[in-house]
């Protein structure tokens, strides 16, 4: 009888330490995720367009990192599919976009550097700085070549933010930057040819 009196009793106290954990501890739905909004996919005379802009994306410790001249990287993954019904849909085409935004402390400027493109674009104010990292306009997705009139398609596209790994184990000094890692979910877009 003893046994299973410690045993419920050990049932009850696992419950409720399970209940305050829940309403006590912040969960993830109070924080804000990064998300992707306002997606379009037009096309040129050559290629099919993505237009789409990342919402949410820069956290109060991001911005402090990189006021502090931690370069963060926002890598755009883009996967098209073209659409069968009675097999599994086929993957035509993947290509990813990272773009990199560094603060020059000394000039006061912010550097964006595109797919390792050694011309970056120069910024004079970290407003106008985040909203050209966070603008996926213009993009070219795949080239009509590829496509088959007539035919369904969709992208799925998701973005990746994390910072750039510093040299000499400086990650273990700056401790904090390791927490804003993040990529939001995947998304969905059909379009038709």
């Amino acid at each position: 009888m003893k046994t299973n009196k410690k045993v419920s009793g050990g049932i009850v106290c696992v419950l409720f330490f399970a209940v305050m954990c829940f309403f006590c501890l912040p969960g993830k739905s109070s924080a804000v995720e990064p998300v992707i909004r306002d997606i379009i996919i037009s096309n040129n005379t050559e290629n099919v367009l993505l237009y789409a802009r990342l919402a949410d994306c820069f956290k109060p410790d991001m911005e402090s990192s990189i006021l502090a001249g931690v370069p963060t990287v926002f890598t755009l993954q883009m996967d098209v599919y073209q659409e069968r019904p009675y097999i599994w849909d086929k993957n035509i085409s993947s290509q990813t976009i990272s773009r990199t935004i560094k603060y020059d402390n000394l000039k006061k400027t912010f550097s964006i550097y595109t797919n390792g493109n050694p011309e970056p674009v120069v910024l004079p104010d970290f407003e106008s700085a985040q909203k050209a990292m966070a603008d996926f306009s213009g993009i070219s997705v795949i080239r009509l070549k590829a496509l088959t009139k007539g035919n369904s398609y969709y992208v799925m596209m998701k973005v990746k933010i994390d910072k750039v790994r510093l040299p000499l184990k400086l990650e273990y000094v700056l401790f904090f930057v390791s927490f804003w890692d993040f990529e939001t979910v995947w998304y969905r877009h059909n379009f038709k040819y």
